[in-house]
């Protein structure tokens, strides 16, 4: 198998798992380690790429709503409806600690075992919040209030755990905070645009090394990739959200979980 061919597949899964709330991240390893990509899944030509097919998945939620984000854009606060003070209320618990701890981060929480871990805390997290679940008081993105937003970026700090899930950590918290998983999930679609572009700067800043000519093609393939399949998997995702327990990608985390433990571990 040729590495064009890893790194349309490697891009296929970023693209599926990035916003659902299965972590990308164990995805990511596992599938890494199975084709044994660029010939050390964990080295930091593999870890250059991961950051570039990640930014696919960015590009497709630009893409998807990039009329809301013209919007926001106005700094518009009057106006009725979610406004860029949502998106920054909603950024700043993570974006600070992140920023803070990256280093932190980078070196404990981002292992295949402490993946592990996480997938199964946070798979828990989301049977809890189906369990309290109720009647929403927000049930679309324009019905988020202030106090909403920061609950839902508050909890979006324990994505900074790898494998931890932003999407499942967030729609978790707007559930609790009276949020319909729907427009949680589209408000991390939103939040996740700056935090990962911010993060995925400071990554490729630290491994610009590893960015050669040479492998411009294979990055090329898989960021194409990425943004193709996750416009894809978006649109899906919010359409199936509303009639499936979250309960059911909590199960296939423990799963996932299992695999990263028997295969990288």
């Amino acid at each position: 198998m040729t590495d064009i061919v890893k790194a349309v597949i490697m891009g296929i899964v970023e693209g599926l798992t990035e916003f659902l709330p299965v972590s990308s991240t164990g995805h990511m390893i596992v599938t890494g380690n199975i084709l044994n990509f660029l010939g050390d899944p964990e080295g930091n030509r593999a870890t250059t790429f991961e950051v570039v097919v990640q930014l696919g998945a960015v590009l497709a939620v630009l893409v998807l709503y990039w009329k809301r984000f013209m919007k926001l854009l106005t700094f518009n606060l009057k106006a009725p409806g979610l406004n860029i003070l949502h998106i920054i209320i909603g950024m700043f618990p993570a974006s600070i600690l992140g920023l803070l701890l990256h280093d932190f981060i980078k070196e404990y929480l981002f292992g295949p075992k402490t993946v592990v871990v996480s997938l199964i805390v946070g798979g828990l997290l989301l049977i809890g919040a189906e369990k309290v679940r109720r009647k929403p008081s927000a049930e679309t993105l324009d019905d988020i209030t202030y106090r909403q937003a920061f609950g839902i970026g508050c909890f979006q700090i324990l994505s900074l755990w790898s494998g931890f899930s932003r999407s499942g950590s967030t729609m978790a918290g707007g559930i609790f905070f009276g949020v319909s998983k729907a427009a949680a999930a589209e408000f991390t679609f939103l939040m996740s645009v700056p935090i990962m572009l911010g993060a995925s700067g400071v990554d490729l800043l630290k491994n610009h090394d590893a960015l050669v000519a040479s492998d411009a093609g294979l990055f090329l393939a898989g960021l194409f990739t990425s943004f193709v399949v996750a416009m894809i998997a978006i649109v899906t995702f919010l359409n199936l959200v509303k009639r499936l327990s979250l309960s059911w990608f909590a199960y296939y985390r423990f799963v996932l979980a299992v695999l990263v433990f028997l295969l990288v571990v």
